[in-house]
């Protein structure tokens, strides 16, 4: 394993933007210092422009998305096909603690998916606590709550003061998508 030391549980959180660039930018760090790093996207299947940047890190960086093409919509209850999507993802990351097969993991969009009640918070409670020593995790996502900040090393609150979106200016490739 890496030379991290104990690692530690991140969550990066709130209704600003920059939740998943926060943890990609984590990523690139890492894998300039010779990590690996695993990212597990919940919620997500279309395509966004770090699947292209992922394929230039040969290998340092794997990226794998469990999502609708479209982001998944708040429904009450969950559509079962969000969910079972969300189930593969959260399978897909204790297999990935289990075996130890990398430094750095990010599960993009979790803390979402917690909200959407497409994953227990128990169950990611459970899985903050079963990190390997060596393995930094990583949760992202809006609306973490008390009991997921309370089990993480660190929480960063991305807070919106302004945004172009609301005067109409659509995502943009490479900046957000």
């Amino acid at each position: 394993m890496s030379e991290i030391g104990k690692g530690y549980v991140q969550i990066y959180t709130g209704g600003g933007k920059g939740k998943t660039t926060a943890a990609l930018g984590l990523a690139l760090r890492a894998a300039g210092s010779g990590l690996k790093v695993c990212i597990v996207q919940f919620m997500k299947g279309r395509h966004y422009s770090e699947l292209d940047a992922v394929r230039l890190m040969q290998g340092r960086v794997t990226i794998e998305q469990y999502g609708h093409p479209t982001f998944c919509r708040f429904t009450d209850p969950p559509d079962p096909k969000d969910v079972s999507r969300a189930r593969d993802a959260f399978d897909r990351l204790r297999d990935i603690m289990t075996s130890k097969s990398c430094d750095v993991l990010i599960a993009d969009e979790i803390v979402t998916a917690v909200k959407f009640s497409l994953i227990a918070e128990r169950e990611v409670l459970e899985l903050m606590n079963s990190r390997p020593d060596g393995m930094e995790l990583v949760l992202t996502g809006r609306g973490a709550t008390q009991g997921l900040i309370d089990a993480a090393d660190l929480v960063t609150e991305m807070r919106e003061v302004k945004h172009y979106y609301t005067k109409g200016v659509p995502a943009r490739r490479g900046i957000e998508s």
